[in-house]
């Protein structure tokens, strides 16, 4: 199993300090947040810093620690209705885009948004319209990811505009392109009414959506009484039922799968759980 973690959950403060701890713990690939795992690092700034000199300086400590960068993670707005703020985040998008290139990863991560300026999840966000305005502010990402030779994927998340493996396919079909791929995170999918069906919406989400998963987050959940979101934990803590996904990953050999939601001394357990998982 490909099984890597969210680089900034690991120990340390600096680049090489959790490439080291990654390592020791038995991971082979990550999930690379600039502003999170490098000291200052800010992600306004990316169009400036994401230099060529910082991506040889990344690339070759991933080589010497023999990781691999499954996504470089660019979560922001593509469906803010400032137009400014749009035009700077795209600009953030491109040179996320150009670096993914230059640190040999595999993906720039992103999710898809909602129709404010605050990020916040409202009725709006799953109407037609939101939709239509999501594809339309995500085909230039897609067109720089074709030429820059990358590539770009989203992640469904239920509160977002994007919230289930339909709307994520109806995406698919609108921009047409083997450069828009899916992160599948199937926690991020589940709420308190949905989560006694999680096998189906899995299945759902492999059937509409096979082809162009290149990536599995993995996470665990608990129900929280009183709030209106699943809370998430580290795989083995909560509810999960891993049977479909990872006999999934196993038809999909060498798939990354990043684990979320883990801390420094549960991240090595967490991989073992999934290692040594009964289907």
């Amino acid at each position: 199993m490909n099984i890597g973690i969210r680089l900034h959950d690991t120990a340390g403060t600096t680049l090489d300090e959790r490439l080291s701890n990654a390592k020791a713990q038995g991971f082979r690939c990550v999930q690379l947040a600039m502003q999170k795992s490098v000291a200052g690092f800010r992600m306004d700034d990316a169009p400036q810093l994401l230099t060529e000199e910082l991506a040889t300086e990344v690339r070759e400590k991933l080589e010497a620690y023999g990781i691999s960068c499954a996504v470089l993670g660019c979560y922001l707005n593509l469906a803010t209705p400032d137009e400014e703020a749009y035009r700077h985040t795209l600009d953030i998008y491109f040179a996320h885009l150009r670096f993914a290139r230059q640190i040999g990863a595999l993906t720039v991560g992103t999710e898809t948004g909602a129709p404010n300026t605050g990020y916040r999840t409202e009725p709006a966000c799953w109407t037609e319209e939101a939709l239509a305005l999501f594809i339309r502010r995500l085909l230039p990402v897609v067109r720089r990811a074709e030429e820059e030779g990358a590539l770009i994927a989203i992640e469904p998340v239920c509160r977002h505009i994007v919230s289930t493996p339909e709307r994520a396919q109806r995406v698919l079909e609108e921009i047409h392109s083997d450069s828009l791929r899916i992160i599948l995170d199937a926690v991020n999918l589940l709420t308190p009414a949905n989560c006694a069906q999680s096998d189906a919406i899995i299945a759902d989400a492999i059937r509409r959506l096979d082809g162009r998963i290149d990536i599995l987050h993995m996470k665990d959940y608990e129900l929280a009484p009183g709030k209106p979101d699943l809370a998430a934990l580290a795989c083995g803590l909560g509810r999960m039922d891993y049977g479909r996904l990872l006999a999934y990953a196993r038809q999909r050999e060498g798939i990354p799968m990043t684990l979320e939601n883990t801390k420094p001394d549960n991240a090595e357990k967490t991989r073992l759980f999934l290692e040594n998982y009964r289907l």
